[in-house]
């Protein structure tokens, strides 16, 4: 499979931050659009459309998240200058028209940025993932996340100990509409494919020798109506030699 690379990421992805490591995101940055744009979209329409049912999930109940989401992403790119959004269709960066599918709204999200997304609802005492457009899984399986709480996602993560589970949850109650936040993450890898799905009970090991930085622009916004959580993860895979260590 040929290698989609970026060159540049437009933040200091190695620089060490307490987790779990938020910012304030200004609005208009929510979306971006970066150097690999046409070859990732191109391989997230290949995935669509060949490997959907592990790429996309959207949970019972959830339905009127998924249209709010796309209504988002829509008035971000109807304000960009290298987007063209009619009433049924947008013209994107790399030429490609990408129809409104509104009976299919998740999957017409997955057509249009380079971003996944994974909504959480709340149920109960915590937050859930119900929906999820995930192209690009850095070392986890979509299908033992969707339905979750935020706890067991963070399955097998070493660092997520009971304190940090509490911070988060708290995080996510106290995002407010019109606030969206972010943070970043990098690891090393051997594999620079973007979809790399890896289960839970897999072995894990810090692949620090390896030749590829895969790092992570993840997104937290509130939506108005529904107020499901949106996390974003814009994803950059660079080579060692483009990256100033």
């Amino acid at each position: 499979m040929k290698k989609i690379l970026q060159t540049f990421v437009p933040y200091d992805a190695l620089a060490k931050v307490p987790l779990p490591g938020i910012a304030p995101m200004a609005s208009e940055d929510w979306i971006i659009v970066d150097e690999a744009y046409g070859a990732q979209m191109a391989e997230r329409e290949r995935l669509l459309s060949n490997d959907r049912s592990a790429v996309l999930a959207v949970t019972e109940g959830s339905e009127a998240a998924c249209d709010e989401l796309l209504e988002a992403v829509l008035s971000v790119l109807d304000a960009r200058d290298d987007f063209d959004v009619g009433d049924d269709r947008v013209v994107c960066p790399d030429g490609r028209c990408v129809n409104l599918d509104r009976t299919d709204p998740l999957c017409t999200v997955g057509r249009l940025v380079q971003q996944d997304f994974c909504l959480h609802e709340k149920r109960g005492d915590e937050h859930v993932m119900t929906v999820a457009v995930l192209c690009f899984p850095a070392s986890w399986t979509l299908a033992e996340k969707i339905g979750k709480p935020l706890t067991h996602i963070h399955v097998p993560v070493p660092e997520y100990d009971d304190n940090i589970a509490r911070r988060v949850q708290r995080l996510f109650d106290g995002i407010k509409v019109g606030r969206p936040m972010w943070r970043k993450n990098a690891h090393w890898y051997r594999d620079p494919h973007l979809f790399h799905p890896k289960t839970e009970n897999a072995p894990r090991h810090q692949e620090v020798k390896g030749d590829f930085l895969r790092t992570e622009r993840q997104s937290l916004l509130r939506l108005p109506r529904t107020q499901a959580v949106v996390f974003g993860i814009h994803t950059f895979v660079l080579a060692r030699e483009d990256v100033d260590v």
